[in-house]
């Protein structure tokens, strides 16, 4: 595929051995890629990666691929070894999410990539990390690690059988995380002047992703409880309502915040109101997350107002209004919309046969003098 002339290019001059395959490994060196970077993606002979044949056709294998250089490469065929070492030789990253121990068996581990290369980044990554003695060499994919980390009982309420992300989050930010180490590892390297080895775990970004809760968990063992759309705040106000044609989302945290939904609902007496609140509601307190004597009673009457408006209409009311609050849409929806007022920033990637239009780094850069 063709590298496009990238505006914001800091990588540029770096190069990255690829054995990567599926959406993890792709994604961190495509965001490698869009920073600059050459990628020699280092396909499977008998078929490429598995992302060429899905039912999404090429535009999935595109979408995480676009700017790469593809190379067919069989690693039982000695010649074939022999030119990915060589290929090692001359990059300043390698990247493997193969099973653990596959390119070690065929020469093309850390150890003899670093004896050809004593200055390689070389970022591992796996299910749940090459030093996990007890499971190190276990396959994973995006709904066993969510799984395994508890991230599939943290939606939903506590009746709920598991429930898994919509979306496969884990892959995705394994990617994000596996392409932040090998940035901090290419600094490291021009600092020491040494090779480094980075062990990206599915398990370890799963835990980033839940950091604050991850880290009461490894505190205290706790494991938060289930509170289905309900904001983590906790405010009464802070949840999904349904509404005439949709459902809207609601922030109203804090007291400021809450009088200001209840003034556009029509319902200021409640700020008042002891039944509600065991002090009225000020907007000019500190900043705290609102807590009401009666949260359910709460609820129930803003759901009741809500129940007859229409979501793009009171979307727009309570925005006025300094409410946080948004129409709970659907992903196309959104894409639509967001692209229709500027607010996403898209680049268009060219494949062999199939073009996608992606939101890119995610980010926005300028280089100014």
């Amino acid at each position: 595929m063709n590298t496009p002339q990238l505006p914001f290019a800091p990588l540029a001059g770096v190069r990255v051995l690829d054995f990567s395959h599926v959406i993890a490994g792709p994604l961190a060196t495509f965001y490698l890629s869009q920073l600059g970077a050459t990628v020699l993606k280092m396909e499977n002979a008998n078929g490429g990666d598995i992302m060429r044949r899905t039912e999404k056709g090429r535009q999935g294998f595109v979408a995480l691929n676009a700017g790469k250089e593809s190379h067919a490469v069989d690693l039982r065929d000695p010649a074939d070894r022999k030119r990915a070492l060589d290929l090692a030789a001359s990059c300043d990253v390698v990247v493997d999410n193969l099973r653990p121990g596959v390119l070690e068996r065929f020469g093309l581990g850390f150890e003899a990539i670093r004896s050809v290369n004593s200055r390689v980044v070389y970022c591992t990554i796996s299910g749940y990390g090459r030093g996990s003695a007890d499971v190190a060499v276990r396959p994973a994919y995006d709904h066993i690690i969510q799984a395994a980390t508890g991230m599939a009982f943290m939606a939903g309420t506590e009746d709920d059988p598991p429930i898994k992300t919509g979306f496969p989050v884990v892959d995705a930010a394994t990617g994000m995380q596996a392409a932040l180490a090998i940035l901090a590892g290419l600094r490291e390297r021009d600092r020491l002047g040494h090779a480094v080895l980075l062990d990206v775990s599915m398990t370890g970004a799963a835990l980033q992703l839940m950091y604050s809760f991850a880290c009461e968990a490894l505190t205290n063992g706790a494991s938060p409880a289930r509170v289905g759309n309900q904001g983590y705040s906790g405010s009464p106000a802070a949840d999904f309502f349904a509404t005439r044609d949709g459902w809207i989302a609601l922030g109203a945290n804090t007291p400021r915040q809450l009088m200001r939904l209840l003034e556009v609902l029509g319902l200021t007496d409640i700020a008042v109101d002891p039944a509600y609140f065991a002090e009225p509601l000020n907007a000019d307190s500190p900043v705290s997350f609102v807590r009401s004597v009666d949260p359910g009673g709460l609820k129930a009457a803003i759901a009741e107002r809500l129940r007859m408006s229409h979501a793009d209409e009171m979307e727009e009311r309570l925005a006025a209004h300094g409410v946080p609050a948004a129409k709970v849409r659907k992903l196309g929806d959104f894409a639509a919309r967001a692209q229709r007022h500027g607010q996403v920033s898209t680049v268009t990637l060219q494949g062999e046969d199939a073009s996608v239009v992606s939101p890119g780094l995610g980010f926005g850069a300028q280089t100014l003098p």
